[in-house]
């Protein structure tokens, strides 16, 4: 089975539950995160599984850089302040990390719908949602 390709820039158009996710980050940090409206670009190779996701945004940019399917030290502090061991591969079309640190059942899971990037982020039974339109 042929996996979609995530290539692409993607603009935020909507999100919810973004403040309750961020219930271990100072208030004054997830009020300002809250407020962004990030870009993410994708650069994704299905030949090797190499994929590049970097989030902008008018406060802080992050990167990540993986091969789907091997588990990688995440570097987060620059978001905040801790590292954990991280793995992304496929369940279907989807794509799920798991992150294995501080908090139990923390990940996200990234999907495609039309124009469409999903992106659903969890920590501890907490479930936030962004939605993505990739630019024309």
């Amino acid at each position: 089975m042929t996996k979609p390709n995530y290539s692409g820039t993607y603009h935020m158009v909507e999100q919810e539950n973004v403040d309750a996710y961020l219930t271990d980050v100072n208030v004054a940090l997830r009020k300002i995160v809250c407020m962004l409206k990030p870009t993410k670009e994708i650069i994704h190779d299905p030949e090797t599984g190499a994929m590049k996701i970097n989030t902008i945004t008018t406060f802080k940019n992050f990167s990540m850089d993986f091969n789907i399917g091997k588990e990688f030290t995440e570097d987060l502090r620059i978001v905040d302040g801790r590292t954990c061991q991280t793995t992304v591969d496929w369940d279907g079309d989807k794509l799920v990390c798991v992150q294995r640190g501080e908090k139990e059942g923390r990940g996200w899971t990234h999907w495609l719908e039309g124009d469409k990037l999903h992106l659903e982020m969890r920590v501890q039974g907490v479930a936030a949602k962004q939605v993505f339109k990739k630019a024309e």
